[in-house]
């Protein structure tokens, strides 16, 4: 294989669309060239109507459209797209992907909830690192939750849950100002839907990724601009977390898009995405977890062209 091929991968989230191009240098070493991601809301209206509504359609589409045009301007040699919790779950999925092929050339492919989870642990393993005990890796999108238990670098279990920051926010309005009552209505509802961890052992460390996870921690850093060096290995602790619920809880979406760190296009999703982040926290009985701002599209290009 040419070790300067670039390919570029197109991860097509509930709430966003990833756009990642990777180059890898001679010594196999993959070197970010384009790491970007636009909010477009696939899932919005999802879980009531079952079908990807058409203004999500649109926004999700055009996204698709420049993205591929830029994989090609700049030379890759492949783009690999991927679908995950809302192409499985909308109805008309086979459609838009049939739409996305003939508009803009690319291929979506749906993989299921455990291959998310070990596409994201390959990303955790070669980007922050994994110590030789227990560590669990979570990754919370728009849609759904994806949990990987390992122990000295190897995969012991995981498995997909249907909690996404879109589905909470659009439950319990948590997308502006929050009364206590319906917060902690939101909190027992994500951890009953967590309860599948409820008895399992604690790990040696946790690792967290995604949209979430990586504005959370821009915050916390006060970050003007965002970037990925220094959100990479951040850590992110129990009491920062609960510092921003209250944070956002007390404002309106519009507000909370003036916070330094957080992506504007976050700002209605954000305390859903910190509730799940702190239930997750607390049912692992972690104070702290360090942050991956490698994910899914990473892992793709690690495990499809590394060889």
């Amino acid at each position: 294989m040419d070790m300067r091929r670039r390919y570029a991968v197109i991860d097509l989230g509930t709430n966003s669309v990833k756009f990642h191009i990777g180059e890898r240098d001679a010594a196999g070493r993959w070197l970010r060239v384009v790491d970007r991601a636009e909010v477009t809301r696939l899932g919005e209206g999802l879980r009531e109507s079952g079908e990807i509504a058409p203004t999500a359609w649109e926004r999700t589409l055009a996204a698709i459209r420049d993205m591929a045009a830029d994989a090609r301007a700049a030379g890759t040699s492949q783009i690999v797209a991927l679908g995950t919790m809302g192409m499985r779950n909308a109805r008309n999925s086979t459609a838009f992907i049939a739409a996305v092929r003939a508009q803009c050339g690319v291929t979506i492919e749906v993989i299921d909830g455990a291959q998310e989870g070990r596409l994201a642990y390959l990303a955790v393993q070669a980007g922050v690192g994994l110590p030789e005990g227990a560590v669990t890796v979570f990754d919370t999108g728009g849609g759904s939750t994806q949990i990987t238990i390992g122990k000295a670098g190897q995969v012991l279990e995981r498995f997909s849950v249907d909690v996404g920051a879109v589905r909470f926010t659009e439950q319990f309005g948590l997308d502006g100002v929050v009364g206590r009552e319906s917060l902690d209505a939101a909190l027992a509802a994500i951890a009953h839907d967590l309860s599948r961890l409820d008895g399992a052992a604690a790990p040696d460390a946790l690792v967290g990724m995604g949209g979430a996870v990586t504005n959370l921690a821009a915050v916390s850093l006060g970050l003007t601009r965002y970037d990925p060096d220094l959100i990479q290995g951040a850590i992110l602790t129990a009491a920062e977390v609960e510092r921003q619920m209250a944070r956002y809880a007390g404002l309106a979406s519009e507000a909370r898009r003036a916070i330094p760190g957080l992506q504007p296009g976050r700002a209605d999703v954000i305390l859903a995405g910190a509730c799940i982040v702190r239930t997750l926290m607390a049912k692992l009985e972690q104070e702290r977890l360090a942050v991956s701002d490698r994910g899914l599209r990473h892992g793709v290009l690690i495990d499809r062209f590394s060889a």
